[in-house]
Order: C-alpha cells, then structure tokens, then sequence
C-alpha cells in the first residue's frame, strides 16, 4: 500500500500513538462483533476506517455530549451507511450507544439499524445508503453555514463540516456535482475525507475505475492531501492542515486498508479481501481477529478501560471548548439582540410568519409565474430562506425570489439564491443538507420531467422528515414544442406515490400539490411554508390557465380536494381534477349544463391531503353513488382511485409529442368539448 506524507505538518500528539491505535483497535473488534452476532453487515470498511473516525472524534470534531443539538456544533457526515459498524462503534465509545444496543444490529426495533438513520441526539447527523448522498449532504450543510455567517456572523456560525465517503461514492456520478459546486464556492468549511481502501463489494476498485482522483478533485479547487490512512500521525496532520482550508474545501485521501487486522481461519491475513465487506468472518476467522486485536471473543463487547479514559478526558475538553463557545455566543446576543432572536426563531423549526395578503396574484396566469409572485414575497418575508434552480431560475420562474436576493458566490454567502448548475440529483442533496444543519428553509427549481434526476434525493428527504421544497414546472404535455423528451406523463403518478407512503410516525411521507389557477398556487404554497414535517412538491404549469370562477374558496384547497365555485347544488356528474385540467373541466361543464346536465367540479391538489381528512368529508365532496369523470394530463391512474368503479378517467396513455400546447390539447383531447363528449359517453353506459 502507497503512503504519502505530501508535506503534512509534524504537530504534537494530543495522545499517545499506543493509545490511539488501541482505541482503533477497539472499534474493530466491536464493528466486526456486531456484524457477527446479526449474522449480517460490512465489516471490512469499517476495521479500514477506524483509523480516521477515532482521530476525528477523539481530537477534532468540536460538539457538546451534553447538548448534540447545539447549532455551533461541528457536523459529522457518513456517506457510505454500509459503514454502519463502524459509526456505531465510534458513538458508543463517546456513550451515545450502549454495549447491549450494538449487539441488537440489524434486529427488530434496534437503535441500530443496518444503515444509520437521522440521530442528533445520538451523534447520527444524517440517514445513509445510497452511495453518494450522504456527502452531498455535507456540501449542503457548508453552504448553509457560509450563509448563516454571513447573515448572522461569525461568532455563532464558525464550525467546520466533515464528511467521510468511499471508493463508491466517488464512483457515483452525483460526486461529480459535489466537487464541482464546492469547489467553485469555495467551501472551506468543508473537509471529506475519502477511505480509498482500492477494495469494493464484488470486485478490486482497478476494476471500474483507473482515474488520478487526487487530480480531479484538485481540478475543481480542492486542497488535496494523500496520506495513509491507518496512520494516526498523518490523519492528526491532514486534519491540521484543514481547520485553515485557505478558501478552498479539503479532501484527505486516505489510503486504507479493507478489513484491517482480519485474520483467516487459518490464521494468515484477511486484508484487502473483497469477501470482507459484505459478510460477516465468521467462525474462526472471526476468533482470531478478535484476538489477534487484543479482544476476547467470548465478551467482545468491552470498551477498554484506556480507551474508556481517552474518550472521557475528551469529553472533559468538549466541555471546556463548548463552554467558550457559549460564552462567546452570549457576548454576541447581548450586542446583537436583534440577530439572537432569529438565531432562536430560526433553528426552532417552526413554520416562518407570513402574511399572505402581501401576495398579488395575475387573472389567467401561469402556475410557475404565480409561483413566482409567490417566491417575491418570500424573498422579502422569510430571511431564512434559501432558493436554488438546476441552471433555470428565468424558466421555474424562481427568478421572483432571486429579484430580491443575489446569487450566493464564492467570498460572499450573503445573498440566499444557490446557483446548482445542470445538476439536478446534486442541487437536491444540497438542499437537504441544509434542512439538516437547520437554521434555513430550502427550495429548489427545475423542470418537473427532471423530478426523475431527483427521486432518490426526494426518498431521502421524506426518509428524514426535512421539509425540503421542490418546485417543479412545465407539468405537462403543454410543453409542446420542446417533444416528449422535456413533457412529463408518468412523472406525477411516480411522485405522488410518496403521498400514498407512510412514514414510521404514521403521516404521509411528502406533500404533493398541484394547483389549478394562480390563486390556488398561493394556497398550496402556504401548505408547504406550513408544513414542517415532510419534504413538499409543487407541480406548476408553464402555459397560462384560466381563473376559476369568482367566489372560489382557496382556503379549502387545505383539505386535499373541494367543491369548485359555480358547481350545481343538484348535480348528475362529478368533474375532478388538478392543475390545468380544473379549468378545462370548468369549461366544458357549461357545454354540459347547456344540454341539461348538472355538474359538481371537484379540484384535487393533493389526494394524500384528501385522504388524510375525516370519511365523512370525503364522503362529503365525492360521494361513492354519484358518476364521476376524471382529467389528467399525466396517467389515469392518478385519479382512478379517486373516481372508483363508479365512472371514467380520460388521460394520457403515450409519451408525449411535438407541437403547439394548443394543439395538443386539441389532438389529445383536453378541451372542453371533449370533457363534454366524454362525459354524455360515460352517462350512457
């Protein structure tokens, strides 16, 4: 294995090099033990890595053991979650996790889970398992620290984010995005260090992949620094030279060894073995491993006693460190009364005060330009918040919040708008790592075709209860002229499946609104400023939709679905729908009423808020003995639950095709004679 020394500064150690490796030690045999006793897990990269969390934690990382949520706490990011051992390990040797917690790996209602779940209490600062998200996370998380800083200052907001990725989220494409965003703001709050143990699931990394990394990440601005990865020195080092990253974020390329201290069966070594990531020793390999640590393999779950003590006289100086800290952040709310009661308000987590009767909204209007008015209005109320778009902003219209804000850049964090470039996937991640370091509110723009880019990203902020928002236009077919490639079908159905998924406390996992003029897009907006507790998607039109009739209740929009201003009191057909299709509907029952037909129309901006509101309301708004017609612009299925066996959905069943919104709605039958056509149709039946 190649070591590098690469000018790392000589610095005295905090502690013994003896002690340190043993403390490293420790953590192997408790994450090789763990997975052992689950019969299930990765053990190999957690014994490679030991090395590093232990320096981290042991000397660096700066939080309060007596108060994790501290917001001037360092964070801490763990990409690869298949590294759960080994995070794990590390917080039960700071108390956070019991000896008779980690023996419950991967078991039924355990605290440790086979991928680390969100925490703060306990030290896990994010969920991870995809490869790649969790250090996008920490990209995220350095941004909103930047700006925190810059609006609040220095004093309250001075930490440092870490992250720690693998050889495959290096791999994934969305590192890319991560380097190249944090490379040109130039955050050098950020330090990731990267465990290239040359070793993944089923192959060597030489495999898949011969690029310089060291090369690519310097290509993007990074400070780089090449070390062993094993070694306590060069780590304590690396990590030195960091806390001052001269205007560039830093990666530590550690070169690690796979199972570290694993032995076979038959006593030779069991490093760099591929079989060791993914499956426990087992049997006399594991013995011998946990021997050949200084462990016993018949009570593996000790911490020893100089361990024990290293990890309680740190605790001693996270004590005093904080204490400063504190004191530091006192002095400063005491000169700034002001900023200290936002500081409180806005790491609280509580809804933003907004007076809605600010917004002014345009007859006739397009959703994302409505969204925009929107936007503007949050600009100027909502100090807090933070709004991205994926190379768009003049097209998402999410320009209205840029008109009064600035582009954040590299030296100047000030402004609240996030430039993501075309990187979907990663602006998504960034976002959700600002919701978890708190103090922000985020959104994020783009094409709702490319929501596909960021399903993943959307999963995990849903996962983790962060509520992220998603603003995505250009919802339709009406798209036109740019073909099928740019004009959303499936993608509605996909994404408010999220609405039909529950989290672990019972709610539904996201918010999904799609409103139908530009006056029910301010009331699904305040939904979303409201909502506190899960990620929400806005679904906006690009093409111009006609107002729903006058005396609308908007505020109804609340509850998932209403009754539409000018519907029959008497009626023989129910008209549903969302976006768009509303007005559609509202056309085409006048053609309906003009033959004798009576009509309720029904607009649905979010069937997950439906659902969640009392039997009798539902009951209420679309009774089971009544016939309904349905409108989507994407699959049927998006209101086939909602119309039941009792009536028809005319929906799109094809990609999309090229050509003049208009004309699509003519050749695809979104008009109102159709609406007319289809429903004396289904009504004879």
């Amino acid at each position: 294995m190649n070591c590098y020394k690469d000018n790392i500064l000589n610095i005295d150690k905090m502690n013994s090099k003896e002690l340190m490796n043993k403390a490293a030690d420790n953590i192997r045999i408790l994450a090789a033990s763990m997975v052992e006793k689950a019969k299930s897990g990765h053990p190999g990269g957690a014994m490679g890595g030991a090395d590093f969390i232990n320096v981290l934690f042991s000397e660096f990382l700066e939080y309060d053991p007596r108060n994790m949520k501290f917001e001037g706490r360092d964070r801490f990011f763990l990409d690869p979650g298949h590294m759960a051992p080994m995070l794990y390990s590390q917080l039960a040797l700071t108390g956070k996790f019991s000896m008779e917690e980690l023996k419950t790996l991967r078991q039924w209602d355990s605290p440790v889970t086979g991928h680390p779940e969100l925490e703060v209490a306990r030290g896990i600062e994010n969920t991870s398992g995809p490869l790649g998200q969790g250090h996008v996370f920490a990209v995220g998380a350095a941004i909103a620290e930047k700006h925190l800083a810059a609006v609040l200052g220095e004093e309250v907001m001075n930490h440092k984010i870490y992250a720690y990725i693998s050889d495959g989220g290096i791999q994934e494409e969305i590192s890319q995005g991560a380097g190249r965003i944090a490379g040109t703001l130039g955050l050098d709050n950020l330090i990731m260090f990267y465990d290239s143990n040359d070793i993944q699931l089923s192959t060597e990394c030489a495999v898949v992949t011969a690029e310089n990394t060291a090369a690519k990440y310097r290509a993007w601005g990074w400070n780089v620094y090449e070390i062993c990865g094993n070694d306590v020195d060069q780590i304590r080092g690396a990590l030195t030279m960091a806390q001052n990253g001269n205007g560039k974020p830093t990666i530590i390329i550690g070169k690690t060894i796979m199972g570290k201290g694993a032995l076979k069966a038959d006593g030779t070594s069991y490093e760099r073995n591929c079989k060791t990531h993914g499956a426990p020793l087992g049997g006399d390999a594991y013995i011998n491993t946990v021997k050949a640590l200084g462990g016993d393999p018949e009570n593996p779950f000790q911490i020893f006693p100089e361990v024990k003590k290293l990890y309680a006289d740190r605790a001693k100086q996270l004590r005093k460190i904080m204490d400063a800290k504190y004191a530091k952040k006192a002095a400063w709310a005491a000169a700034n009364p002001e900023k200290a009661k936002l500081l409180e308000e806005w790491f609280s987590g509580k809804a933003p005060k907004i007076d809605w009767s600010k917004v002014e909204q345009k007859a006739d209007d397009a959703t994302r330009s409505a969204s925009a008015a929107v936007l503007s209005q949050l600009a100027q109320q909502v100090p807090n918040m933070i709004c991205a778009s994926a190379d768009l902003s003049n097209s998402d219209k999410t320009d209205g919040f840029l008109k009064y804000t600035t582009n954040m850049v590299k030296g100047d964090f000030s402004g609240a708008f996030f430039q993501a470039g075309v990187a979907e996937l990663t602006m998504a991640c960034c976002c959700i790592g600002m919701a978890l370091h708190g103090g922000v509110i985020p959104a994020c723009g783009t094409f709702f075709v490319f929501s596909d880019y960021m399903k993943p990203a959307v999963r995990m902020a849903a996962l983790m209860e962060l509520p992220v928002k998603f603003i995505w236009t250009h919802d339709a077919f009406r798209v036109g002229e740019d073909g099928p490639t740019h004009e959303p079908v499936e993608q509605e159905a996909q994404i408010r499946l999220m609405e039909k998924l529950k989290t672990h406390k019972g709610k539904n996992s996201m918010l999904v609104v799609r409103p139908a003029d530009s006056d029910e897009t301010t009331a699904c907006w305040k939904l979303a400023m409201e909502n506190t507790t899960s990620p929400t998607g806005l679904i906006l039109s690009r093409q111009n939709i006609k107002t729903l009739p006058a005396g609308n209740d908007y505020s109804q929009a609340a509850k998932g679905a209403y009754i539409v201003a000018g519907s029959d009191a008497e009626y023989d057909v129910i008209l549903l729908a969302s976006g768009s299709e509303v007005s559609t509907l509202v056309a085409g029952a006048e053609l309906l009423r003009a033959d004798g037909i009576k009509c309720r129309i029904v607009s649905v901006p979010s069937e997950g808020l439906f659902r969640s509101q009392s039997k009798a309301y539902q009951r209420s708004i679309l009774p089971g003995n009544k016939r309904k017609f349905g409108m989507t612009a994407g699959l049927p299925v998006n209101l086939e639950g909602l119309v039941g066996g009792n009536g028809t959905v005319w929906g799109l069943n094809s990609f999309g095709f090229s050509a003049p919104y208009k004309v699509l709605d003519e050749k695809l039958g979104f008009t109102a004679q159709n609406v007319y056509d289809q429903v004396k149709k289904m009504l004879k039946k």
